[in-house]
């Protein structure tokens, strides 16, 4: 799975719902959110107060994908 600050939350979730602990160290409980379903990583991370580029870095490295 590609990430960028167009991932759709619940995409990332169906793809693999473990890293909804990564979500969780950042205080994003983005797995119980209504909203998750269609919302952006860069949408959530701005409701939530939290740096997209640190989101996209702990995911990426979570997942073992290569930091773009």
């Amino acid at each position: 799975m590609q990430l960028s600050k167009n991932t759709i939350i619940g995409e990332l979730l169906n793809y693999d719902n473990s890293v909804e602990t990564v979500f969780a160290e950042l205080d994003m409980p983005c797995l119980g959110c209504p909203s998750s379903g269609g919302e952006t990583l860069e949408e959530a991370c701005a409701i939530h107060g939290v740096e997209l580029d640190v989101l996209l870095d702990r995911l990426r490295s979570y997942l073992g994908k290569p930091t773009e």
